[in-house]
């Protein structure tokens, strides 16, 4: 199944009368069929940092982030239980089988890692946002 990835800012959010620092955060709305395995690459002082995994349901919403974002690109990288990339980029990052928390990305494989492709997300220096994955029209 061919998904179709759509980020915006969540506009309406602000609208809703809601302060801007309780929404604060990264947040990623599966609108797709499958269930995914979600992981984040965030800036961590010179160097990233990556965190998995998330297990987000059909027409749920995970927060990956919970404070403030404080830099305008971070990076994620999405599977369904199979193991099959849903959704994915171009900038190597490490991930683990199980839930991880690595710092540093050079030489994931060679640390005991696995290496990833994750995808750059613009948020345009907002202090929150949402990415949500969706299928393609057929």
């Amino acid at each position: 199944m061919k998904l179709l990835l759509l980020i915006f800012v969540p506009i309406i959010l602000g609208l809703s009368g809601l302060p801007d620092a309780a929404r604060a955060e990264m947040r990623l709305c599966n609108q797709s069929y499958d269930v995914l395995n979600v992981a984040i690459g965030a800036p961590d002082g010179d160097d990233f940092v990556t965190r998995g995994w998330w297990r987000v349901a059909p027409n749920q919403c995970a927060v990956l982030e919970r404070e403030p974002l404080q830099s305008r690109y971070y990076y994620i990288f999405a599977t369904d239980v199979f193991g099959k990339e849903v959704l994915a980029g171009a900038v190597p990052m490490c991930v683990a089988p199980r839930r991880f928390e690595i710092s540093g990305q050079r030489d994931c494989l060679l640390r005991g890692f696995l290496d990833a492709r994750f995808l750059e997300v613009d948020t345009r220096e907002r202090s929150d946002w949402t990415v949500f994955v969706s299928p393609r029209p057929t």
